[in-house]
């Protein structure tokens, strides 16, 4: 299955090939990366843990070709779909409405089944000509050398000690390498124990096509409508109840009876776990990263825990490739914490406050029913639930203008993805101009210095002057007016924009500083 590697040096070594760690593969074998990936699990697990991915996501696998392939593996946009908030009687109380296209080009929340899509990535990532997947094998000992990563993995049959000039470790919440780094959690304060059970409906139901945060004091609960044929609740346990109770069949039986018969659907999985909000105390060390599970945990109320790592493995996608060419100092690298904490930290007290709002409007209920005055929400607290204008937190330190980064601009954000008509009439999502780079997105023909165009050839920075195109769905936002322009990453996160102060020549400077543009390769 794979070569003899005693004497190669991957570029980078990654450990654990489920969902974060099969995209990080991709993406860094499609930068032209020589990857090496270690997973000890010879199948992919069959039973399902996530159940959305972002369009932000799909969009990040364009450049790959891949976004459409994966779209068809997604649950359609169903009538009347909607995520939100419920009283005990599943009375609406507030939340949204689905929405067929979202900022980035693609349907903002899609439910999938996870053994299909976890099984399309990591096939993806073996069969690609630049991974040697070592499937079988665990890691066993670990070597964090200045020059280089070495890593002994036994296999069935044999030991293999590989060697990689960097590691990312997306070997899940339990990460060894974690631990052998001796790295410890930032607890946020929220732990709780919940029964998840997953279904496949096998009968006609009058199930609805929803994801509903019931706010009951009796048992607060969540209800999901995933991809067709499968249902996913989760309880919340409460005092005094154990696991091995609650996994009790006739129990689970009991507890989805007041949604459909027992006869409409057969139990897929059912586990408890316990929900926790935790971020990793430090995210490198020396030429070693930790992604996905491996360094933040969050509670699943916003359906982030999955996306949240592959946005790990995004980032460092397009860094870990200009360090290795020596177009970068390595000290780019150090961005990737300062960039990806904050955001996670974001996602995850986000999360926390969502669960913490469930258990407000459930104790409003309690007291309403027993006619004493409700406990008083905290301030914003409503703000805690789904559809508050932005689909992500921004970026807020890194390789970016900070002083530009708001709650209302650019800087700091995603570019939203229009569909604009290309010089040959074809309709296209906008980022199919731009491929895997660096892009200049002026409003009106830009004018460059010497330095400037020196960092586009190098860089292979795309110009891209939108007066010159036909916008068909969407637009891009009020900083991208007459005369003004901004830098976008490969990542597609907006660098920064022109303004009074700042013209595309020094906005190039300043980019080329963010990013320790070294002009050595």
């Amino acid at each position: 299955m794979s070569p003899e590697a005693k004497d190669a040096i991957f570029d980078v070594l990654i450990i654990g090939l489920g969902p974060v760690g099969s995209l990080g593969a991709i993406l860094f074998a499609e930068a032209g990366l020589k990857v090496a990936a270690i997973e000890k699990e010879a199948d992919v697990y069959t039973l399902p843990r996530a159940v959305n991915l972002d369009g932000e996501i799909i969009r990040a696998l364009q450049p790959a070709g891949l976004a459409t392939t994966v779209q068809q593996m997604m649950q359609p946009l169903r009538d009347g779909e909607r995520a939100g908030f419920a009283n005990a009687k599943r009375e609406w109380l507030f939340g949204v409405n689905a929405q067929p296209m979202g900022s980035n080009g693609w349907q903002p929340a899609n439910m999938f089944d996870q053994p299909e899509l976890e099984a399309f990535l990591r096939q993806t990532a073996r069969s690609h000509a630049d991974v040697t997947a070592y499937v079988g094998y665990e890691m066993t000992q670990l070597t964090n050398d200045p020059g280089q990563v070495r890593v002994l993995a036994r296999g069935p049959d044999h030991e293999e000690t590989l060697k990689a000039h960097y590691l990312v470790a997306c070997d899940g919440a339990n990460s060894p390498t974690r631990k052998a780094l001796g790295i410890d959690w930032q607890d946020l304060g929220y732990d709780q124990d919940w029964l998840v059970v997953d279904v496949e409906m096998i009968k006609p139901h009058a199930l609805p096509n929803e994801v509903l945060q019931v706010c009951d004091p009796d048992r607060i609960h969540t209800y999901i409508a995933t991809k067709d044929p499968y249902r996913r609740w989760e309880f919340q346990l409460n005092a005094g109840e154990t696991a091995a109770q609650m996994l009790q069949h006739e129990n689970i039986h009991d507890l989805l009876e007041a949604w459909t018969p027992r006869d409409t659907y057969n139990i897929r999985r059912a586990a408890v776990y316990q929900f926790h909000a935790a971020i990793a105390d430090t995210w490198q060390k020396d030429r070693i990263f930790l992604a996905g599970d491996a360094a933040h945990q969050t509670p699943p109320f916003l359906g982030q825990g999955m996306n949240a790592g592959m946005r790990d493995v995004i980032n460092l996608a397009w860094k870990v490739p200009l360090v290795l060419s020596g177009i970068c100092a390595s000290s780019l690298l150090d961005t990737y914490q300062a960039e990806r904490d904050d955001h996670a930290h974001d996602l995850v007290s986000w999360a926390v406050d969502m669960g913490q709002l469930m258990q407000h409007l459930a104790a409003a209920e309690a007291a309403e029913r027993a006619g004493k005055e409700p406990p008083k929400m905290r301030q914003n607290s409503r703000k805690s639930g789904y559809g508050q204008g932005r689909e992500q937190p921004p970026i807020r330190s890194g390789a970016v203008l900070t002083e530009q980064v708001s709650n209302e601009g650019a800087t700091g954000y995603l570019l939203p993805q229009p569909v604009v008509r290309n010089s040959s009439g074809t309709d296209v999502r906008f980022d199919e101009l731009i491929g895997p780079h660096f892009a200049v997105i002026s409003h009106g023909p830009p004018q460059f210095n010497a330095a400037s165009v020196e960092l586009i050839n190098a860089l292979k920075i795309q110009v891209i002057d939108i007066s010159e195109l036909a916008f068909v769905h969407g637009r891009f936002p009020d900083a991208l007016g007459a005369g003004s322009g901004l830098l976008l990453r490969p990542d597609r996160l907006v660098f920064g924009h022109t303004d009074a102060s700042i013209s595309l020549d020094s906005l190039l400077e300043r980019f080329a500083r963010a990013i320790k543009y070294t002009q050595s390769a």
